[in-house]
Order: structure tokens, then sequence, then C-alpha cells
């Protein structure tokens, strides 16, 4: 199914990352209680007013991300992609559905999605820098030094956002 929503995934060359990146998003969609729930009707933010869904922003994400990656030359690939795809999926359980509306879960209130889209990824036992990249997507990363895939997910992200942010002015 991850395969189909995210054909990206195909691209990561390691097949046992690519295997766990899937079961990552599996668990979280099962763990989050959007097993029957349409996937692209979940929003990619709460932030802002957007007809942006979680599964087309991540694919946005991971594609300019791996444009930047192939231009660039000097990053580990398959790293960058996997964060990439990953840097979101602690959303399906920061986001539930109340009252037919997708809403801040009460995890959601405690735990932002980068912090756990990172532990997702410990619970899978993906390498440390994947966890890494989805830790510090976000404003998590202002606090630390990010290495350069994290850096480029970060500002693709951001990219993304700001430019969908852009519409709504």
């Amino acid at each position: 199914m991850i395969d189909e929503l995210i054909p990206e995934i195909n691209e990561i060359e390691d097949e046992e990352l690519r295997e766990k990146v899937k079961k990552v998003w599996e668990y979280a969609i099962e763990k989050g209680g959007w097993k029957d729930y349409p996937l692209d009707k979940i929003p990619f933010t709460l932030l802002i007013p957007t007809e942006r869904d979680l599964i087309t922003h991540t694919r946005m994400v991971t594609r300019m991300a791996i444009a930047v990656g192939k231009t660039r030359g000097d990053v580990n690939m398959d790293y960058l992609i996997a964060g990439a795809i990953l840097h979101d999926v602690g959303k399906l359980l920061e986001f539930t559905v109340k009252e037919g509306k997708v809403v801040k879960s009460e995890y959601g209130k405690r735990i932002r999605h980068p912090v756990s889209g990172a532990m997702l990824a410990e619970k899978f036992d993906l390498p440390w820098e994947i966890s890494h990249i989805i830790a510090s997507h976000s404003k998590e990363g202002e606090f630390i030094k990010r290495m350069p895939e994290a850096v480029i997910v970060n500002h693709c992200d951001f990219t993304d956002f700001h430019i969908e942010k852009g519409k709504m002015d």
C-alpha cells in the first residue's frame, strides 16, 4: 500500500531500509487509527487552511529533496529519501478525527510529530541518522547541529509549507 501512496520509496536502494520505512508508515497508520480513513484526506498541516494533504506534501518534499541531493552529489541518498518520506509520519499520531474533522489529538498536544516520528523510526531500528532527519526537520532542529540531509529536508519542508501558505494571502 505504501508503495502506491508514496512511489518514491522505491528510490531507496537498500531493500532492508526500504522495508523498514514501509513498516513505520504501516504502524503509524494502525496506531493512529487511520486504517479506514482516506489518507489523502488528512491535511499536511493544521496551521493554515489548505487543500494539500499529508501524502501529497510528503511526496513533494521527497521529490524536492531527491532533486537537491542528486544535484549536490555529496549526501547519503537512501538516508535523505527515507528521512523525507518519514519526516511527517508522526502526524498520524499528532492528528485525529473528531466530529468528522481532523484535529490535534491529545497525544499530539503533548508530543509533536518530529519527536513521535523519530521515536517510530527508532522502534523499527532505522539508523540514527534518519531519526535525526525526522526529529530536526522542524523548529526542534533549531537547537542542534543538523547533518546535511536534515538541512535539505528542513528546507524542502518549509519551502512547500510557505508556498502553500502564500496561496492563502
